[in-house]
C-alpha cells in the first residue's frame, strides 16, 4: 500500500515538474539567441562582377557606392560558360532601405532572358534623366517600374518593386567596372 502512495499521480507530476520548467527555459533561451529580426543576408558580388567584366567584350558598368540601406542579396553572370566574343549577361539584385526589391541587369544580348522577362510586354511611360542620362521608364507586366537604356549595343536595366526614388538611386549609381 506504502508503495502505491508513492506511485500517485500528484507525486508524478511533481516530480516531472522541475523537468518541464528546466525544457522550458533552455528552449526560450534558445529562441531568443537565435532570433533575429533582419533575415536579409548582403552578399559582396565583387566575385562576379569581375567575372562578367573579364569575359565581357563591352565596359561592364554596375552600381557602385549605393548608400546606406542598399545589400546586395543575389548576383549572377553567365560569363563562366563564354566563349571568346560571346555576349554576357550580369545580373545583381538588391534589397532597399524600404525592403523592397531592385535589380539590375547589364547585357551585350538584347535576347537575354533576364532582359526580355522584364521589358517584353512592358508598356513604355516616356523618359526620366538620371545622373545626366535619360533613361526609359516602363511599366512591367507585374506593375512594377522598370528603367532601360542602351549604350553602345548594350542595355542597362533597374526594375523592382522598389519606388521609383530609390530605383532611380541605383540607376544613377552605375558607373564602369574598375579593371583588376
Amino acid at each position: 500500500m506504502e508503495r502505491a502512495n508513492r506511485m500517485s499521480a500528484a507525486n508524478m507530476i511533481r516530480s516531472l515538474l522541475p523537468l518541464v520548467v528546466v525544457s522550458l527555459l533552455a528552449v526560450g533561451w534558445i529562441a531568443f539567441r537565435q532570433g533575429d529580426p533582419d533575415p536579409v543576408r548582403p552578399i559582396d558580388p565583387t566575385s562576379t562582377v569581375q567575372l562578367a567584366a573579364a569575359r565581357a567584350g563591352y565596359a561592364v558598368q554596375v552600381p557602385s557606392e549605393l548608400p546606406d540601406g542598399y545589400r546586395p542579396t543575389s548576383a549572377r553572370t553567365d560569363a563562366g560558360d563564354a566563349v571568346d566574343g560571346a555576349p554576357v549577361t550580369l545580373q545583381i539584385g538588391y534589397v532597399t532601405p524600404s525592403t523592397e526589391y531592385a535589380g539590375y541587369v547589364t547585357s551585350d544580348d538584347p535576347g537575354a532572358d533576364p532582359l526580355t522577362d522584364v521589358l517584353d510586354g512592358a508598356e513604355q511611360e516616356g523618359t526620366v534623366q538620371v545622373a545626366g542620362e535619360e533613361w526609359t521608364r516602363s511599366t512591367t507586366g507585374r506593375g512594377e517600374t522598370a528603367l532601360s537604356r542602351e549604350e553602345d549595343g548594350v542595355t542597362l536595366l533597374v526594375t523592382g518593386s522598389a519606388p521609383d526614388a530609390e530605383l532611380e538611386t541605383v540607376a544613377a549609381a552605375i558607373a564602369p567596372v574598375a579593371a583588376r
